[in-house]
């Protein structure tokens, strides 16, 4: 199973690239975990809906197809890393590549959000994109090393 970070915006401070590449270089070659990082529309004279769509189907193009669909959306389930876990174990045994949408300033387009199987949210806070990134390779190994039995999370 292949996880897949999708994320608009390529270009992000080398502190953020540093830390999110210090995580997912953890991940075993079965649980790879990649970042692909698309273009954000430019910002002008269009819309926040049409920046949206654009972005959308850029993020679109780079997930494989098939793969579960996991938005990362202020109103998406507040799991533990417990239950982070245990998604990964029901995900392991979907037997599917995992892609995890990060949208733009504007957020994800609400018709690529319809295509989700599930939502999560990081926080209650609003986070730097920049920050999404690492928090989220940090929370997914996390959640890898408790399924796997390593004392990473103690109770």
């Amino acid at each position: 199973m292949q996880l897949l970070i999708a994320a608009v915006g390529q270009r992000q401070p080398a502190w953020a690239d540093a830390a999110y590449e210090d995580f997912a270089k953890r991940f075993p070659p079965e649980t790879r975990l990649l970042l692909k990082a698309v273009k954000a529309e430019p910002r002008g004279s269009k819309s926040a809906e049409q920046l949206m769509a654009a972005e959308a189907k850029r993020l679109e193009e780079v997930i494989p197809k098939g793969a579960r669909r996991v938005l990362l959306d202020e109103h998406g389930s507040r799991l533990t890393t417990a239950q982070l876990a245990q998604r990964f174990e029901f995900w392991l045994g979907d037997g599917r590549d995992v892609a995890f949408f990060i949208g733009g300033p504007d957020g994800l387009d609400p018709d690529l959000k319809k295509t989700a199987d599930e939502s999560l949210r990081l926080s209650d806070l609003t986070l730097p994109h920049a920050f999404v990134r690492v928090l989220l390779a940090e929370a997914l190994y996390r959640a890898l090393s408790l399924r796997n039995g390593h004392p990473y999370h103690r109770e």
